[in-house]
């Protein structure tokens, strides 16, 4: 995410679902999609399902993660409440009341468990009971905005967008949690050139297609790096004419194509990337009528959703907010 501009007209909200789609070559294959029975049952009947699902008033949300059932979760800038939807019917309620401070990026994982980037630190929430069943401290230093995750089997990892390092939280055996000493802190070096003081630099993560490696979008800059886990050595992914990523934000990967989320320019840029996730080609730019400063992305089946966090409209507990979902596919 990057942090609230000064306040701008409200656009005006289009219930039509206008999509529209740049793109400077056909797509290389068919887009992967999943192959549990779950998924492809979504698939065939996800035309009745809502374009926009409705968020409490107020609820300012950031991340987003969808788990293999038809429910996403989100979290609030608000208190950190956590917030489940159907979206198959758009309906949804709190699962786990805030701590008082900031939900930002999260990331659900096969055992029931929500991983929160919470600005200063990290929790872990149990989405059946709602109970937060672990805290992290990630670092004494300040600034700090922890600000989005990334999970492997073997480990949590966190971005700090104002400090030029990610954040590691091991996972031991059948998913074992940490203890609250066991945070790993790995230095960006390298291609990366931090900007001083509470600039946006590391944002959204993910891995690279093949698995060694992680891809981290520094906003500020919109530089796309390859970041090796246990050096913090980067380098610049060539994505070869494409704009910079400024702006970047939250970026999902699926199979070798890189969604990634362009806030303020409400759109997502579509990238297929080599496998070691060193390169890559721009395949197109979807944009949609409803989208107002959207900041990260989930998928499931066929469709993308996407939060709004509206950071051109001044929050008030009457603001209204919304997840916008579109077709994945490239066209």
């Amino acid at each position: 995410m990057a942090p609230p501009q000064p306040p701008q007209s409200p656009t005006a909200r289009h219930i039509s679902r206008r999509r529209l789609l740049t793109t400077s070559a056909a797509t290389a294959g068919a887009l992967l999609v999943g192959s549990s029975a779950a998924t492809a049952s979504a698939s065939a009947t996800e035309h009745t399902w809502p374009d926009l699902i409705p968020l409490p008033n107020g609820f300012r949300p950031e991340g987003i993660t969808i788990g293999d059932g038809p429910y996403a979760y989100l979290g609030s800038l608000g208190d950190g409440s956590i917030y489940r939807a159907d979206l198959r019917t758009g309906k949804g309620r709190i699962i786990s009341a805030g701590p008082g401070t900031p939900s930002v990026g999260l990331k659900l994982d096969g055992r029931g468990r929500l991983f929160v980037a919470g600005r200063q630190g990290a929790r872990v929430v149990d989405v059946r009971t709602g109970e937060i069943i672990a805290s992290y401290t990630l670092t004494t230093k300040t600034p700090t905005f922890a600000n989005d995750v990334f999970l492997t089997s073997r480990a949590a990892w966190f971005t700090d967008s104002f400090q030029p390092v990610l954040y590691a939280l091991p996972l031991g055996g059948h998913g074992r949690l940490p203890g609250p000493d066991e945070v790993a802190t790995v230095t960006l070096s390298g291609a990366w050139r931090q900007a001083p003081g509470e600039v946006v630099n590391a944002n959204g993560i993910t891995g690279t297609p093949d698995g060694k490696a992680l891809l981290v979008v520094q906003s500020g800059a919109g530089g796309l790096h390859r970041v090796n886990p246990k050096t913090g050595v980067t380098e610049l992914v060539d994505l070869g004419d494409a704009a910079p990523l400024t702006n970047g934000d939250g970026l999902l990967l699926i199979g070798r194509r890189l969604y990634v989320v362009q806030n303020r320019q409400n759109a997502i840029d579509v990238f297929n990337l080599s496998a070691d996730g060193r390169g890559g080609t721009f395949e197109g730019r979807l944009t949609d009528s409803d989208f107002d400063v959207p900041t990260t992305v989930a998928a499931y089946a066929n469709r993308l959703y996407l939060p709004n966090a509206r950071f051109t409209t001044t929050p008030t507990p009457d603001t209204t907010y919304a997840v916008v979902a579109v077709k994945r596919s490239v066209i």
